[in-house]
């Protein structure tokens, strides 16, 4: 922690943090006491403290800052737009340029045919319209009653109220009144976890399968709309889908007229190594949200992306009420448009997908090593994002009780070597930009191999192990 967490100077940077902002994701009661970690800069791979240290930022800020930090085209992409457009809208027939070369770009990349894009600002805003537009398709098709949506247990979806809802993890839960009607939850595919003895992946997945396909039945597949999934589980620990489940889980989806959203806000954009994650787990959506990576997150922008099927149906069903009565202030804003624009470019003249998949296998090698220490349980990941699961006990897989208190402490041990990682729980996510070289993931494994080390010396003294 930086110098600045001192807060005993009220009119320092910190003291004013604590004084004013209400973060998110934050104990609001712990952060009074131990104030922010105030970042200042950043250059590649790095960010720096007010302090002036620097940091590997190996979680790319949060899972997205592809191109690290900065980027001068992206830079001078924004500063051009701004000078010639600095806002305007889309709403009522009306359309600055760079969203709809945005579009173009974004359909002629889907990995699947799509036919139209629709705009937001973050992905939780993409994936409360996907539920929205999913909803006006089915009472567009004369489908009133199908309107559930089946999203996973530990799946990250967003914050907002719908996306939440989806969302299936106890934290956003709780105390929020959530999750709404409609909305269910099937299990969770952590194979490692959750798999029973003498049961292989693919017999896993396939009961993954039947336990989707039983709570179809039991509610009716009438009323199931759609099912929503991460190609890899982001904020729920980076869980990797198991052998088979993709293609099972699909069979049953299209069994019962059921449609498929891939949420690629994590995953798209060659964090797995392909540009979007369903052509490395062999996905056909119906629907894609994206954003993070879209624009390396140096401006706020998202996207949802639809098959023509449904495009034609929500466009009668405008057209029968007049207006689709929906949209942002900022959809399409095109200072981002541009900037996102620029960084589907670098993407694709750097070829980083293909380099991500290179350095990928970098990073999971590295990590691999640590599967015979103490603390780790489990070692999982796949391209540029991957996590190492903390247990009590690596026979029987126990967690530690209270879950979080190791993984925090090693996150904080990791701030002291200079990486910045991020636990979920007792899994310790990995997420770095695309841009990393092999020295620097070479760099993450050193520091995080120190702060591993700490962290098992502190869990025998206090009797944790």
């Amino acid at each position: 922690m930086s110098d600045s967490a001192n807060l005993s100077a009220p009119n320092s940077m910190a003291g004013r943090d604590v004084a004013y902002c209400l973060h998110p994701y934050t104990n609001a009661r712990a952060h009074e006491e131990k104030g922010p970690l105030i970042i200042t800069h950043g250059k590649g791979v790095n960010v720096f403290d007010d302090q002036g240290k620097s940091y590997i930022e190996a979680m790319a800020g949060l899972w997205s800052t592809s191109l690290g930090f900065g980027e001068e085209r992206l830079i001078d992409a924004a500063n051009k737009q701004m000078k010639q457009l600095p806002y305007y809208h889309s709403f009522t027939h009306k359309t600055p340029i760079p969203p709809i070369e945005l579009s173009e770009k974004l359909l002629a990349m889907a990995p699947v045919p799509m036919s139209k894009v629709f705009f937001a600002n973050s992905g939780s805003e993409a994936n409360d319209t996907v539920v929205k537009l999913v909803w006006y398709y089915n009472n567009a098709v004369g489908r009133p009653e199908k309107k559930k949506i089946i999203s996973r247990i530990k799946g990250y979806h967003g914050v907002t109220v719908a996306s939440a809802s989806m969302t299936g993890l106890p934290a956003n839960h709780t105390d929020f009144d959530l999750p709404i009607a409609n909305i269910l939850h099937t299990s969770c595919p952590h194979y490692w976890r959750f798999g029973l003895d003498g049961e292989s992946e693919e017999d896993f997945s396939t009961r993954m399968a039947d336990e989707l396909e039983k709570m179809i039945q039991d509610e009716g597949p009438e009323t199931i709309a759609a099912f929503i999934g991460e190609p890899v589980m982001g904020a729920g620990g980076v869980i990797v889908p198991p052998k088979g489940y993709w293609e099972k889980i699909q069979a049953v989806l299209k069994k019962y007229d059921i449609l498929l959203i891939a949420d690629e806000v994590i995953c798209g954009f060659g964090r797995t190594g392909n540009a979007f994650g369903c052509e490395t787990f062999g996905m056909k959506p119906d629907i894609i949200s994206v954003a993070k990576a879209l624009s390396s997150s140096y401006l706020p922008i998202s996207a949802v992306m639809i098959t023509d099927k449904l495009y034609q149906g929500i466009a009668d069903n405008s057209a029968k009420i007049g207006v689709l009565g929906h949209g942002y202030t900022y959809s399409g804003h095109p200072v981002c448009a541009a900037v996102a624009l620029e960084t589907l470019k670098i993407y694709e003249e750097r070829d980083l997908f293909v380099q991500a998949a290179n350095t990928g296998e970098r990073l999971q090698a590295g990590l691999a090593q640590f599967k015979d220490h103490p603390l780790v349980g489990e070692v999982r990941g796949v391209g540029l994002i991957a996590a190492v699961e903390l247990v009590r006990d690596k026979v029987t897989k126990e967690s530690f009780d209270p879950i979080g208190k190791v993984g925090t402490y090693l996150n904080e041990r990791a701030i002291d070597e200079g990486l910045i990682l991020r636990n979920m729980g007792d899994s310790i996510a990995f997420c770095p930009p695309l841009i990393i070289t092999e020295d620097e993931i070479d760099q993450i494994i050193e520091r995080f191999s120190v702060a591993l080390d700490k962290t098992l010396h502190w869990a025998k003294e206090e009797n944790l192990i």
